[in-house]
């Protein structure tokens, strides 16, 4: 059965994995755990991780193993893991037909979030599609995001199936912000929201000597989650969880070890569900 993302689900999505497919062994040592933490927390793994991390800060900086390499590793976790879905990027409109051959859940990244091909390319694969929203993205501007991928969906006969995610907006140079306002923004326009606890955490382009990876500050991963969390306007979470973060070959300052990952995950699913359905009063408010 096909991968649908939902709003107001009656148990949270967690899309984890590591930043990059940096081998198969990686992949099974990360997925093992998230697995078994889904069924003692009791959320919805997508596992993920990207095949091409292309918008890396410096051209000598490591991309990825390939979309092909990579989609016969997601296989093998897929034939191990029978019905869990998994998730990669797409950069451009040439790989969204290979890509759906294996890939549950196809994502934009967030500085494609409005090329609108890529997104009607995607959408019209009747695949789920997660789209990150832009660091430089108002939430209300999501709206135009949302409207791509329902007409793209309609078009071909698909129900829209969709997720808007959070990863934090610029705030001046190298570094992002999270507006918690726009979890509800996004959530109130109808859409599946999600919150990328880890991408959040980045100082773009503010790692190395000279500014040639992104850096990030791993520590504030509790304080943003819980943050989010409390909103009671999430669907779901994203997070990269790496089995030795610190020489992760992308994102080595903001993804989490497993342990810290188990740690934060025992926090915030139970929030979660303390929380669920606590803002249906909130239109008192407006």
């Amino acid at each position: 059965m096909a991968f649908a993302f939902k709003k107001n689900p009656e148990r949270p999505t967690l899309i984890a994995g590591p930043c990059m497919a940096e081998s198969l062994e990686l992949l099974e040592t990360v997925v093992a755990p998230l697995h078994a933490l889904s069924k003692e927390l009791k959320f919805d793994l997508i596992f993920k991780a990207s095949f091409d991390k292309a918008n890396r800060t410096s051209i000598g900086s490591y991309r990825g193993p390939g979309l092909p390499q990579t989609l016969k590793w997601f296989d093998a976790i897929k034939s191990k893991y029978p019905g869990l879905p998994v998730l990669t990027d797409i950069h451009e409109t040439i790989q969204v037909a290979e890509a759906a051959e294996v890939i549950d859940v196809l994502q934009i990244p967030a500085f494609l979030c409005r090329q609108t091909d890529l997104l009607v390319a995607a959408a019209q694969t009747g695949r789920a599609v997660n789209v990150k929203k832009g660091q430089f993205l108002a939430p209300e501007n999501a709206q135009h995001i949302i409207s791509k991928m329902v007409a793209a969906s309609k078009e071909k006969g698909f129900e829209p199936n969709y997720a808007l995610t959070e990863r934090g907006v610029t705030f001046g140079y190298g570094n992002l912000i999270v507006d918690m306002r726009g979890l509800k923004i996004m959530s109130d326009m109808g859409a599946p929201t999600i919150f990328d606890i880890t991408h959040s955490l980045q100082l773009p382009a503010a790692g190395g000597s000279s500014g040639e990876v992104s850096g990030g500050l791993r520590n504030f991963a509790p304080v943003l989650a819980r943050s989010a969390t409390a909103t009671g306007y999430l669907d779901g979470y994203f997070l990269e969880v790496h089995a030795d973060p610190n020489n992760a070959k992308s994102d080595a300052a903001t993804q989490l070890s497993i342990e810290q990952a188990t740690v934060l995950l025992r926090q915030i699913i139970p929030l979660w569900y303390h929380l669920k359905g606590s803002t249906q009063n909130d239109k008192v408010f407006v």
